[in-house]
C-alpha cells in the first residue's frame, strides 16, 4: 500500500489556511458592526477618543467605537454569571438587563439588572473599573454585588432598569423601576457602598394600574427604563411607555417631564405630573421602527445626544441600536429631528 505523502510548501499552505480559520472564528464577534443588531437596553460612557456601549446580553454585552456609526463587539463584563445573582434570582443563569455606566471619583461605575421576568423578583448590583479599555492591564471589573433588591409580596416595585444621577451636593441617587408602582429615586451613600441611612425614598413617576392588582403582578402601568439628565435648571426625567419586546408589534416610545428638584415633582409640558401618569412625548416609533424606548441622554463634546433601542421592520422586529442628536425648544424641551 503507497503512503500518501504531503510535500513542505502544500503543509505551509494548508497550515496557513487553518489558522486564518481559526482567526476568522475567534473574531467573528468582534469585527466591526453597523449598525449592531439585537441591542436591547443600550447605555454609553465616552473614554478618551472611544465610545463604549453596554447593554442587556449574556454577561452584559459590550460594544466599542470611535465614531458612533461603526461598532466592535467586545468580551462582556461577567464572563461567569455572579454568584449571589445566582443564588438571589432563581433561573438566572448570566442574561443580564439594562445596565447603566457613569464616572465618577476616578472610576467607572456599573449598574446593572438581574430579574425573574415579569415578576419583580429582582436586584440591581454594581461593579467598578478604572478603565474601560480592554486592552489595558489595568481592565477588571470588581463586582461589589447587591445593592438593591425587590421581593413579589413585599414590594410594589421592581428593582431593574437602574441609572445613577448625583444631585446639586455631589450625593449619589438611583431612579429605577418598570411596571408596578412606577419609577422610584433612592439615595446611596457617598462611597456608593449601600443605601444612604436613613433611607431617603421619592416616587418619581408611574402610570394608571388596575387596582385590583396584587403587588406580585407586574400589572397594566406599562412605565421603565428611567433615566435623569440635568440640563440648565432642570432634571430632566426621560421614562419608556407602553411595550417592548415583541418585534414589530412593539408600541415603546420616550416620554420626558422636568422639575427644579431631583426628587421632583416630574410635570409634562402640559402641566401634568408624572405621578399621576404624565409626559411628554420625546421619540415615537415610525413605519420602520414601530417600537422605540429605553434611552440614555449624553452631552459628548458639546452635543447632546440621546441613545434607545428599536425594533426595525426590514430585520424581522430585530431590535438594533439608535443614535440621534437630541435638541431643545425655545421652552427647554428637548426633541429630535426624527429617526434616520
Amino acid at each position: 500500500m503507497k503512503r500518501c505523502s504531503i510535500n513542505n510548501k502544500a503543509w505551509g499552505v494548508m497550515l496557513i489556511f487553518i489558522w486564518i480559520l481559526g482567526w476568522n472564528f475567534a473574531n467573528a464577534q468582534r469585527r466591526p458592526i453597523d449598525p449592531p443588531y439585537g441591542i436591547h437596553d443600550p447605555v454609553m460612557i465616552k473614554q478618551d477618543s472611544i465610545y463604549y456601549l453596554f447593554c442587556t446580553g449574556m454577561g452584559i454585552s459590550c460594544y466599542s467605537s470611535p465614531d458612533l456609526k461603526h461598532w466592535k463587539r467586545d468580551s462582556p463584563v461577567f464572563m461567569e454569571p455572579p454568584a449571589w445573582a445566582v443564588k438571589a434570582v432563581p433561573g438566572y443563569k448570566g442574561h443580564t438587563w439594562a445596565p447603566d455606566i457613569s464616572f465618577h471619583n476616578g472610576k467607572y461605575w456599573l449598574l446593572y439588572s438581574v430579574s425573574a421576568f415579569g415578576k419583580n423578583t429582582s436586584c440591581i448590583g454594581l461593579a467598578e473599573n478604572t478603565t474601560l479599555d480592554q486592552k489595558s492591564k489595568d481592565y477588571k471589573w470588581l463586582d461589589h454585588g447587591k445593592l438593591i433588591e425587590s421581593v413579589p409580596g413585599r414590594d410594589d416595585w421592581n428593582a431593574i432598569d437602574p441609572n445613577m444621577i448625583y444631585d446639586q451636593d455631589n450625593h449619589p441617587w438611583v431612579c429605577f423601576g418598570s411596571f408596578w408602582n412606577g419609577v422610584k429615586l433612592v439615595r446611596l451613600k457617598d462611597d456608593l457602598s449601600g443605601l444612604a441611612e436613613p433611607e431617603t425614598w421619592f416616587s418619581l413617576a408611574k402610570r394608571p394600574r388596575a387596582l385590583d392588582t396584587n403587588d406580585s403582578s407586574a400589572g397594566n402601568g406599562a412605565i421603565e427604563g428611567p433615566f435623569i439628565y440635568k440640563k440648565g435648571g432642570y432634571y430632566y426625567l426621560f421614562v419608556s411607555f407602553d411595550y417592548c419586546c415583541r418585534g414589530v408589534n412593539s408600541n415603546y416610545k420616550v416620554m420626558v417631564g422636568r422639575s427644579k428638584n431631583l426628587s421632583g415633582p416630574y410635570l409634562d409640558k402640559n402641566g401634568v405630573y408624572m405621578t399621576k401618569g404624565g409626559g411628554s412625548a420625546v421619540v415615537v416609533g415610525n413605519n420602520r421602527y414601530p417600537g422605540v424606548g429605553h434611552c440614555g441622554v449624553y452631552d459628548f463634546d458639546g452635543q447632546d445626544y440621546i441613545i434607545f433601542h428599536g425594533y426595525d421592520r426590514e430585520k424581522q422586529g430585530m431590535p438594533r441600536l439608535l443614535v440621534e442628536k437630541l435638541h431643545w425648544d425655545k421652552n427647554n424641551w428637548p426633541f429630535i429631528d426624527g429617526i434616520e
